[in-house]
């Protein structure tokens, strides 16, 4: 398994994990259930027309932080916006649910992936182990 793949069977496995952004100096979070391997690159998905998605154009530094049973995962990165159809489509594929509120080529639906990656799995009977993607 590489570490893009552990990384997002982890995400996923924890069913929900959160983003921080950064809104002027202010840090923000909020709860995230995305997590696509596309192309070799880990996506995420969001609208245009929220706050998060202008806060990563804005900067592009994000952080993610997910826990389940007992390991934590936290992930850094930067957000690089996505702007195919083919990727916004995969995304779609990947989470049928989402269809109610997004489609390919809407203007809205915003997928991005992370560039210049690290993720650290943390636990508190083993020893930290960083990978890069």
């Amino acid at each position: 398994m590489t570490a893009i793949e552990k990384v997002c069977d982890f995400l996923k496995a924890a069913g929900t994990y959160y983003l921080a952004t950064d809104e002027a100096g202010q840090p923000r979070v909020r709860p995230f259930g995305t997590a696509h391997i596309f192309e070799g690159k880990l996506y995420l998905q969001t609208g245009l027309k929220k706050d998060v998605a202008k806060q990563m154009l804005a900067n592009p530094k994000v952080e993610i932080c997910a826990f389940k049973e007992g390991k934590w995962i936290r992930v850094a990165g930067e957000a690089v916006l996505d702007e195919r159809l083919e990727a916004q489509e995969s995304m779609l594929e990947a989470y049928p649910s989402l269809k109610g509120m997004y489609a390919a080529g809407d203007g809205n639906t915003a997928v991005f992936w992370l560039k210049n990656a690290s993720a650290t799995f943390s636990s508190f009977t083993e020893a930290p182990e960083t990978v890069t993607f």
